[in-house]
């Protein structure tokens, strides 16, 4: 059963992300120190969720509870949030207990006075149960804003779309790099799988704080999916080679292209923010990839050429990760994701002209958006969540 230490964290992560618009995976870093295992397991899916979820459960707060969400004061509304998540999607406990236990959390951080406002709508949630979110209509069904929907419907059909969101709605898998220039094989007190045709990949089986491990620290691993790690291998770096990787931080797909050079040739890794840039430096160090240098630039204004590979992954949408980065499908908008497009093929224009002759150049984007996939470069291969069981990307090669 999740304890109150896992509810507890779910409401804080919930809290900071909607009301300080915190990023909902690093709220969660931060508010589940010390939780392993199956204990922090049940407070990710639990926080994760609530995050996700947050149409649904509001449209059930309005609409079975009668009460609009917006109209509650802060704490209540994200107690809600939580303890309705756990009664329409999570059978971890009974729907009496979790009413039960969802009032004791609203109390808690509300107040005693609004304790039988939220035994009323959690039990009106709770005869509803599961089957009534069955007969919503697919955003509120899948808790995602309707153009995102529509996005994913004109790309892979009806079908598709709700597979996609279904997937996306279930928690990520873990798999980290193994840093190739520090160790073949590192220990994480974890049971782990490799991955056919990415033999630096780990899927781990259980759920650890990898930041918190003597493998991250020495920069054996680095968090990196299945899927972000298929750009590095496409661009097919080799020793000796002269490599460019635009937009590079926070540097995990850096350190893929240094270990696949060897840490011999040359590595120009560009970030435009001061902060990230100092912290891309002191992860590539971590990494032992002496061969790498950073350049702090805009990448429309970096001007080195001459390259034999580079490697493009631009800001995008992010509608391929919505599952381990949980209120992605919430911090976009159609107008943002245009804009987004637009950057994206200026970016490209500019980095085809940095290549050598005969030089290769990869783009990547970890989003499901035909604008700016092959929008943006044509010919490319869609990685979908609901297939690869890992995030959501597009690759394209291109040449000089």
């Amino acid at each position: 059963m999740s304890g109150p230490d896992a509810r507890r964290v779910a409401y804080e992560v919930v809290r900071r992300t909607f009301e300080q618009d915190a990023y909902g995976d690093r709220a969660f870093a931060g508010e589940a120190t010390g939780l392993e295992g199956r204990e922090r397991r049940q407070a990710m899916r639990m926080a994760y969720g609530a995050v996700q979820r947050k149409r649904t459960v509001d449209h059930a707060v309005e609409q079975l509870g009668g009460r609009r969400p917006m109209r509650l004061q802060a704490p209540l509304r994200n107690a809600l949030r939580v303890s309705g998540y756990e009664l329409l999607f999570s059978d971890a406990v009974p729907a009496r207990a979790a009413v039960s236990e969802g009032v004791d959390l609203a109390r808690d951080v509300a107040g005693a006075q609004v304790a039988g406002l939220a035994n009323a709508v959690l039990r009106r949630i709770a005869e509803a149960g599961p089957e009534w979110v069955d007969t919503l209509p697919p955003g509120l069904r899948f808790s995602y804003p309707d153009w995102v929907i529509e996005e994913w419907t004109a790309l892979m059909g009806a079908d598709g779309a709700n597979a996609c969101a279904d997937a996306q709605n279930r928690p990520a898998e873990l798999c980290v790099r193994v840093n190739t220039l520090r160790t073949d094989a590192p220990e994480l007190g974890a049971a782990a799988r490799s991955v056919d045709g990415l033999p630096e990949a780990l899927v781990l089986e259980e759920m650890i704080d990898v930041t918190a491990t003597e493998a991250f620290a020495s920069g054996a691993v680095w968090p990196q999916s299945r899927s972000s790690m298929r750009p590095a291998r496409m661009l097919d770096p080799r020793p000796g080679m002269r490599v460019l990787d635009l937009c590079a931080a926070p540097g995990g797909k850096s350190g893929q292209l240094a270990a696949l050079m060897e840490n011999r040739g040359e590595l120009v890794c560009v970030e435009r923010h001061a902060g990230r840039a100092a912290e891309l430096e002191r992860t590539l160090a971590r990494f032992g990839a002496s061969c790498a240098r950073v350049v702090r630039a805009d990448v429309l204004e970096f001007a080195e050429t001459g390259f034999d590979r580079v490697l493009l992954d631009p800001p995008c949408s992010g509608l391929g990760v919505p599952a381990g980065r949980p209120d992605a499908r919430w911090r976009r908008t159609p107008a943002d994701a245009g804009e987004l497009a637009e950057l994206q093929r200026a970016m490209l224009g500019h980095a085809r002209g940095l290549l050598a002759p005969g030089g290769a150049l990869v783009y990547s984007v970890c989003t499901l958006r035909r604008d700016e996939c092959e929008g943006v470069l044509p010919g490319g291969d869609y990685l979908l969540p609901q297939t690869e069981g890992s995030d959501g990307f597009y690759i394209a090669a291109t040449g000089a």
